[in-house]
């Protein structure tokens, strides 16, 4: 056996406002490559001052608040493997990381060494709220655990089959160069989809991982072929506090007839837009609590359910048909509200929501007569993660 790749995997995932990480074990009772959870913690609310910290060790059915710092992005990521360390055995056999941006180069997972680091500061530019904080937590894994093999797993990754079509972005070819282009993120979270899928995965798939963060994936044939996102997560639909896809002369207008700067316009479009600025909160459940009360949180839930229902009608088409949609995400797998503002007016495209089954959570939630089925599947990107970096682990060295 080899203890390595089958021992216990450490997930880290590090973004700008939370750290996550994830103690996963192989599940012997469960399909294969399937991951069982044994502990876990979190540092949430980074940088706003009310942050919340918890942890979950093997033997505990609940996580635990632990007290909360002040903690910043510079210390977060080790105020995080602090907590999961309280409570785990040894070291781990192996340190996943997601990282949101693998640039053109990085299409597959890759085992971190001094080379592949240098390659992911120089995409710093690329996503500079997300790049750094995957290498602080490279890095801090790195000073607790040295020796500890560690592989990076990219979000990336799952677009890099992207048709010309779909990832040209019409802009001339000398602004262009290499890397600007449609990307694609959300990709651990989609590769568990289809992995949970399996075999029997249909051709044409619309997956939708709705969240904080939300994207759209056209899959056929097992490969992806449109995304919402495009070169940076702020595009695509709306989202908690993104504003998606603008006509950039909006963003001119706003440049010169009101004299914002360039950074001024990332905090609006990154930070201040979306629900949070249609419905006064980034929150879906108090937007669907309070919408039989409040127009502006009744137009948030509107606005976000119809940008959903044209991506997927327009994502049907480039499909040729449509055989299934899965909703994943924070929002995608548990509000129901939403997920029938999405679906309104699908019928054309055959879908047929089932309105009791979509309440109650079910994990089929299309009638029997649907066309296209519709079903809902937690996200879980960790265990993404577990299996790439056993996958890289168990590799044969290519000499």
């Amino acid at each position: 056996m080899n203890t390595t790749a089958d021992g216990t995997v450490l997930c880290v995932n590090s973004g700008s406002s939370s750290v996550k990480v994830a103690l996963l074990s192989p599940d012997a009772d469960g399909a294969p490559g399937a991951e069982r959870r044994v502990g876990e913690a979190a540092l949430e609310g980074i940088g706003t001052g009310q942050v919340r910290s918890w942890v979950r060790g093997p033997q505990e059915a609940a996580p635990r608040e632990q007290p909360a710092g002040a903690a910043d992005p510079a210390t977060a990521v080790d105020g995080a493997l602090d907590l999961v360390a309280a409570v785990m055995a040894g070291p781990p056999a192996l340190i996943a990381h997601r990282v949101v941006h693998g640039g053109t180069r990085h299409t597959a997972p890759a085992r971190v060494d001094d080379r592949l680091l240098a390659d992911l500061e120089t995409l710093v530019p690329l996503a500079p709220l997300h790049q750094p904080a995957a290498l602080a937590g490279i890095r801090a894994a790195a000073r607790r655990w040295p020796g500890v093999p560690q592989v990076a797993c990219f979000d990336t990754a799952f677009h890099a089959s992207l048709p010309e079509i779909a990832r040209r972005l019409p802009l001339p070819e000398k602004v262009l160069g290499d890397e600007v282009r449609r990307y694609g993120f959300h990709g651990l979270s989609f590769a568990h989809v289809m992995w949970s899928l399996g075999t029997g995965a249909p051709a044409r798939i619309v997956i939708a991982h709705l969240g904080n963060g939300s994207s759209l994936v056209a899959v056929k044939d097992g490969r992806a072929i449109d995304t919402t996102m495009g070169f940076t997560p702020t595009g695509g639909i709306l989202m908690g506090t993104r504003s998606g896809d603008l006509d950039p002369g909006a963003l001119f207008y706003l440049a010169r007839q009101r004299g914002l700067s360039l950074d001024q316009l990332e905090r609006i479009c990154e930070h201040e837009s979306g629900l949070r600025a249609l419905g006064g909160t980034s929150d879906m459940r108090t937007l669907l609590a309070e919408a039989g009360r409040d127009p502006r949180a009744a137009l948030a839930v509107a606005m976000f359910g119809y940008a959903i229902r044209k991506a997927i009608g327009a994502f049907a088409v480039a499909l040729g048909g449509l055989d299934l949609l899965v909703f994943t995400g924070g929002i995608g797998a548990h509000a129901a509200p939403l997920r029938a503002e999405a679906c309104v007016g699908l019928e054309a495209i055959g879908v047929q929501l089932d309105p009791s089954e979509n309440q109650r959570g079910a994990a089929r939630i299309s009638t029997p007569h649907s066309r296209c089925a519709v079903r809902v599947i937690v996200a879980d990107e960790e265990s993404t993660m577990a299996r790439q970096a056993r996958a890289v682990i168990s590799a044969p060295a290519r000499g």
